[in-house]
């Protein structure tokens, strides 16, 4: 049976020698991998970029090339031949479960660029995308332009635009569209139509017109509000009605190309899915029957979920379904509608956005030291003198004799009346009965009877058997906590926002034994700048199994999966920006090669999104040097150096640097 340090980490005495597959079994990555992370028989983690292939790229090797080069951590890895395989999956899995079960219609997938809109991920998308026959989705006029103009030598490019839009947007689709764009503006609102028929009438066009509809299913996870009648976006049927009866009326009812729902992203229980795709499959026959003869395209919106736990449980951040499984329910839960309904098979639209993109990136952050609650220790005299003294008060004299029987009574027990002394011993501090001497040893106390209940409770416990929830809590109390080079608000948002799960795994050493646990802690100065859950086989675990830090030595983590959404949602808290970034492929006879690195945001960089002129801070900063060097508070030598300072550190990282 394995034991524990003090922390709650496995301790390497007189336990069974650890191995790299100890390490895979620990941090699960077979299980949140998606076959794309595994560990290497020299404990460091790979990226397999097509699964099965052997064609691996060790990532630490990779971010110590980086150092080599002059690239600091943070930095992220991005792995565009990740985001090709999960494109080409898609494509795979719906073509399979339309040969299968021999449906008459299509599939396409459009990417909704909201998902990650950096110019090298959307250029190896759209490369992507002519030769799969995919698209793009739009959810704003800024996205629209960007994607116009992305795709002007693949005018083919099939594009989506989704959200809100004014006259002058909806101008701009139908100019497109005479252009000989494949667009399909999506009416999210009445009025929306309106402004489609009127810029279509003014310019002789005759558009695509896609419709958003309410349904009253609704999906699961944190985003399960998407869908309903009280979802942001869509028609009531009503709407969708007297939408049909306008185009009818204008004559342009063939121009109602497609019906679009969405329930939500990162749906993780595919029976919510399948109730909603069942009630869209009649809400399509039902408007074809009605007149839309030109209805032709279902659009299933997002929802496809990342299984970031690797729990594959209806758990808000995993899924319980396989791709295969969701490509099979869609196209069967379609095609059995419609054909109930006799009405033909439609093509299969769907924006997985979140399944093609959360993969292919992995923030590699360095540990820059750690806080422990084992290393304590009070002044030297102190608790002989609270044990001698006749003014010591109670709850201090109960919190040592609880350390003095803790091996004979208990384990629980002990505990309890531990954590009911400290409790008194705070609120006599607060009331100034304890000086600060006592309170110290208290602290140090307490934890001592910690670290030896946990270990204790590790020799006598029954393997297979859980531990007390006072247990766990005490081990997660005692968790280290390692503070990290990079910024949650910036680099893995959802973490704080929303308490997304990461998968975070050290990159090397995975060929010894971790012997501390820890959370991890950003180098923001906000309470909230740190990850503390983490994957695990049953539940979630509120601190991560870690090494000890060797001086001298970077110790690097990698927090996976965050390919979607993070880049584009990161903020500038504490003006922390961008971090560097690395694309990395690997060629066919394996050999891994770094194609681009693009620099992270300067601090002068994030100034100037918030508007503060950096050239003005130099002008200032001078002439405040030279008002010093003039009243003899600085040498002209010392205002040469702070000035040096000051302008290398404004062109420079904003992270901390070597």
């Amino acid at each position: 049976m394995t034991t524990l340090d003090r922390t709650g980490a496995p301790t390497g005495a007189g336990e069974e020698p650890w191995g790299v597959e100890d390490a895979a079994r620990l941090y699960r990555t077979d299980a949140w991998g998606g076959g794309y992370f595994h560990v290497t028989e020299r404990g460091t983690i790979a990226a397999e970029v097509t699964p099965g292939s052997g064609r691996r790229v060790d990532l630490h090797e990779v971010v110590e090339g980086l150092r080599e080069r002059g690239v600091s951590t943070p930095v992220l890895l991005r792995l565009p031949q990740i985001l090709d395989h999960r494109m080409s999956e898609l494509r795979r899995a719906f073509d399979s479960a339309i040969a299968e079960q021999g449906y008459g219609g299509s599939y396409r997938c459009v990417y909704p660029i909201k998902v990650n809109q950096q110019r090298t991920i959307l250029d190896e998308t759209i490369r992507l995308a002519g030769k799969l026959g995919f698209g793009l989705e739009a959810g704003s006029k800024p996205e629209l332009l960007a994607v116009l103009g992305m795709t002007s030598e693949a005018p083919e490019t099939p594009i989506v635009c989704n959200g809100f839009k004014d006259d002058e947007y909806i101008e701009a689709v139908i100019l497109a569209a005479k252009l000989g764009r494949d667009i399909v503006p999506v009416v999210e609102k009445f009025s929306e139509l309106k402004l489609i028929i009127k810029h279509s009438e003014a310019h002789g066009v005759r558009p695509q017109i896609g419709l958003r509809v309410k349904i009253s299913a609704e999906g699961s996870g944190r985003w399960q509000s998407s869908a309903g009648s009280r979802s942001k976006f869509g028609l009531f049927a009503s709407e969708a009605l007297e939408a049909l009866a306008l185009l009818e009326k204008h004559d342009m009812s063939e121009c109602l190309r497609m019906l679009h729902f969405h329930i939500g992203s990162q749906v993780c229980d595919i029976r919510k899915m399948k109730a909603a795709l069942t009630e869209l499959g009649y809400v399509y026959c039902e408007l074809r029957r009605l007149g839309a003869t030109g209805l032709d395209m279902l659009d299933v919106g997002g929802g496809l979920a990342v299984d970031y736990d690797g729990s594959r449980t209806d758990f808000e951040s995993s899924m319980n379904y396989t791709l295969d499984e969701y490509a099979a329910d869609v196209v069967y839960r379609i095609a059995k509608v419609c054909d109930e309904e006799g009405t033909a098979h439609p093509m299969i639209v769907s924006e997985s956005g979140r399944a093609m993109t959360a993969y292919a990136s992995v923030l590699v952050v360095d540990v820059i030291g750690s806080s422990r609650f084992d290393g304590l220790r009070t002044p030297e005299g102190v608790e002989a003198e609270a044990r001698s003294s006749d003014e010591t008060p109670q709850p201090v004299l109960d919190l040592l004799h609880a350390l003095d029987v803790m091996n004979e009574s208990s384990p629980i027990e002990v505990l309890h009346d531990a954590t009911q002394a400290r409790e008194e011993v705070m609120s006599l501090f607060s009331l100034g009965y304890v000086p600060l001497p006592l309170r110290a040893l208290c602290e140090q106390v307490y934890w001592r009877i910690g670290a030896a209940i946990l270990a204790r409770h590790e020799r006598e416990a029954v393997e297979g058997e859980a531990a007390p929830e006072e247990i766990e809590a005490l081990r997660d109390q005692l968790s280290d906590i390692y503070f990290c080079n990079f910024s949650v608000f910036q680099s893995a948002p959802d973490s704080w926002a929303i308490d997304q799960i990461f998968p975070v795994c050290p990159l090397h050493r995975l060929d010894e034994r971790p012997t501390r646990r820890g959370v991890l802690a950003d180098i923001t100065c906000d309470s909230d700048g740190k990850i503390d859950r983490f994957p695990d086989q049953a539940d979630v675990k509120r601190s991560l199994e870690l090494h000890e830090l060797r001086a001298g030595e970077h110790y690097d983590l990698g927090i996976f999966l965050v390919g979607a959404y993070q880049e584009i949602l990161g903020d500038l808290h504490n003006l922390l920006g961008d971090t560097n970034a690395a694309h990395v492929t690997v060629d066919n006879d394996g050999r891994w090669r770094i194609d681009e690195v693009i620099a992270g945001d300067s601090v002068s960089d994030v100034m100037s999104y918030v508007q503060i002129d950096a050239k003005q801070l130099r002008r200032s900063m001078r002439r405040s040097a030279e008002e010093a060097v003039r009243d003899g508070r600085l040498s002209v030598a010392e205002s040469r150096k702070l000035m040096s300072f000051y302008e290398a550190g404004l062109e420079g990282y904003t992270y901390l640097e070597e």
